[in-house]
């Protein structure tokens, strides 16, 4: 568990449920669907700014049982099951009202129709990456890949791999 403290309240502001599982027990054990609780307002930023990293699909490692590079997609919960060679992968942000004590919600935070041009961004980036079939950076570096057996595949097939040769160097016109 991983957690951020604002240093002006000195109090947690946001924590997440899980790292990567085969780094914390040397190899993919199961699921690792991280889950985080941010909060806002009260001295925190405005929910407005907590979503705001979202409008712009970054690139992430986790799409097709993790061995692949996909755009992180915001979107509403009845989206939220990707069919898509796994992807791409999904985020939903439910929010949450503390009244008189109690959590009050949730609401579906990326159901908002302003999150739209994500959604496509999102699909025109995975899209592309699909397009480099599997092959690096669409695929993740072979060391990044504990979540399959192309580990294993390597080692065992190492003593065929051949060097490629030099490329000739590229003269360009003055």
């Amino acid at each position: 568990m991983k957690q951020v403290v604002s240093k002006t309240l000195g109090e947690v502001a946001a924590v997440t449920s899980t790292q990567r599982l085969a780094l914390m027990a040397g190899r993919y054990v199961g699921k690792d669907d991280p889950v985080m609780i941010v909060r806002a307002q009260s001295g925190l930023p405005a929910v407005g700014e907590v979503l705001e990293p979202f409008a712009l699909p970054p690139i992430v490692a986790g799409c097709m049982r993790g061995s692949h590079h996909a755009p992180l997609m915001p979107v509403g919960q009845e989206a939220a099951h990707p069919t898509r060679f796994d992807g791409p992968p999904r985020v939903v942000a439910l929010g949450y009202q503390v009244h008189d004590g109690r959590l009050v919600g949730p609401r579906d935070m990326f159901a908002d129709p302003s999150f739209d041009p994500a959604r496509r961004r999102a699909n025109e980036l995975f899209d592309a990456l699909r397009r480099l079939g599997p092959f690096e950076p669409h695929r993740l570096p072979l060391e990044e890949m504990e979540y399959t057996t192309m580990p294993a595949v390597a080692q065992r097939l190492a003593d065929r791999w051949e060097p490629l040769p030099a490329a000739a160097p590229v003269v360009t016109a003055p």
